[in-house]
């Protein structure tokens, strides 16, 4: 059975810290103070680490003047200023229904004029194409 990879990378960081350890006591003095003085430098430049704290802003924040008002009923005249889109949809969709109603109307008032106009026998006017027929003639 072979030893799985987090344990080679463990036993060889081991060796690796034994052999820095060795070689480190067979430094010269003078070497083991210059490097001591060099890492008390370096820990006292580090500059300390900047905590990142999520912050929630409402996404069409503008400024905080809004946020400090009490916050009140808006007036009759508003809610209505705010209501009107609606109501001109509302409007429109029926206007539009309307106005196809009525060229239905039409359309089917032209062929029942045509109808009666013409002098055609019975049957023609049992044919199912025979409206399909007088819209085309148009």
């Amino acid at each position: 059975m072979s030893p799985s990879p987090e344990t080679k990378e463990l036993e060889f960081s081991r060796q690796v810290r034994r052999a820095l350890d060795e070689s480190a006591t067979r430094l010269a003095p003078a070497t083991l103070s210059r490097l001591a003085a060099a890492r008390h430098l370096a820990v006292a430049r580090k500059k300390p680490e900047t905590v990142c704290a999520p912050s929630f802003v409402p996404a069409l924040a503008t400024s905080g003047a809004q946020f400090t008002r009490p916050q009140h009923r808006p007036s009759p005249l508003r809610r209505l200023a705010l209501a009107w889109p609606l109501v001109a949809l509302v409007l429109g969709l029926v206007s539009i229904a309307y106005w196809e109603d009525q060229q239905r109307s039409a359309e089917l008032a032209d062929i029942d004029a045509a109808m009666l106009s013409d002098d055609l026998p019975l049957n023609a006017y049992l044919d199912h194409g025979f409206n399909a027929y007088l819209s085309h003639q148009r």
